[in-house]
């Protein structure tokens, strides 16, 4: 049986592969399968969150984290502005985030619309950042509002151009509907959209925007909803909306991809977006990782931050414990 945690008021139903393929056979298996989901404990959530953000951590452990969420950045510019210029000077800060020490780590992808994937592709391949990833935003981000084909095409150019990492957007509208099928066939089919001939496929991440869900309960049922539907990666938002991430909305699908593998499913990655914009928001949401999954999560193939301006945080703090001096923000690059 999958682990059970205070914000749960009861175990999730067993699954297997074969329950699993039961649950999407028809919309009105999937809508049973995901309303006898256990309700989420509120309080009993928001109480966790809130206390595990209260944990301090030191010298060798902080630096460690330090490092360990600047090579989980999904450094991010996703602006009506955005010039291939300014993408090619966010490549160059991904792959070395601090001029002044090349030991710090590099980030694990820049994020651009689709429009910019092939321009920060090469900018990353000429800076010797080959291995850093490139994520695009497909899918009519960030409403999501075109029509299916639309979203398809343009998943499709965003692989064709070099993407690494697709982030697409639900169909909000849909899912506060009720009409969990249309959502879940149209992830399946952006999922196929990331196939490349040499079969190393973009890998998917799906965005439910916390915020405009509402409850922990829908954040839970889209949570399920995404990964039965072969979401490699589930994300809290979009950074474009009042309420992105928060610690307790991104506890709701830390447990959630638990649940999962536990159940009989597969490993799911999580990345937490908007609103993350210091080193300590960062440590606060690697003890939610740590105390909710363990190792097998501290990886930034399994947990990604979208951010923009984390890294500076990030790099002044690293910088301190190093010097023993907070130099400030004229010392990092701004984006």
């Amino acid at each position: 049986m999958p682990a059970t945690s205070p914000t749960t008021t009861a175990a999730p139903p067993p699954a297997s592969p074969s329950v699993f393929a039961d649950a999407t056979a028809s919309d009105t298996a999937l809508r049973r399968f995901l309303h006898g989901l256990p309700g989420v404990d509120a309080v009993g959530l928001e109480a966790r969150a809130a206390t595990l953000g209260t944990r301090s951590i030191k010298t060798t452990a902080k630096a460690f984290a330090i490092d360990l969420a600047i090579s989980m950045i999904d450094l991010t510019t996703l602006e009506g502005a955005d010039t291939p210029g300014k993408v090619r000077a966010l490549c160059a800060k991904g792959v070395v985030p601090d001029p002044t020490d090349r030991t710090a780590p590099k980030v694990a992808a820049i994020c651009v619309y689709p429009d910019m994937v092939a321009t920060a592709r090469q900018a990353l391949d000429a800076a010797g950042g080959r291995d850093v990833h490139v994520a695009s935003v497909a899918t009519a981000f960030p409403a999501g509002r075109a029509a299916l084909s639309v979203k398809l095409a343009d998943t499709r150019d965003a692989v064709a151009a070099g993407a690494d990492e697709i982030d697409m957007v639900i169909d909000r509208g849909a899912f506060l509907s009720g009409r969990y099928m249309q959502v879940f066939e149209e992830i399946r089919a952006v999922k196929e959209a990331c196939a490349r001939e040499d079969g190393e496929d973009a890998h998917l991440k799906v965005i439910f925007e916390n915020g405009e869900l509402a409850t922990y309960d829908n954040v839970r049922r889209a949570s399920w909803l995404a990964m039965l539907a072969g979401a490699d990666f589930i994300k809290t938002s979009t950074g474009k909306v009042a309420v992105n991430a928060t610690p307790a909305n991104t506890l709701v699908m830390l447990e959630a991809v638990r649940d999962f593998r536990a159940a009989g499913g597969r490993q799911v990655g999580v990345k937490p977006a908007g609103g993350i914009r210091t080193a300590k928001d960062a440590i606060k949401y690697l003890v939610l990782v740590n105390e909710t999954l363990g190792d097998d999560w501290l990886h930034p193939d399994w947990f990604r931050f979208g951010a923009s301006s984390l890294l500076g945080d990030l790099l002044m703090q690293r910088q301190k414990l190093t010097t023993g001096r907070y130099s400030g923000p004229d010392y990092v690059t701004v984006d």
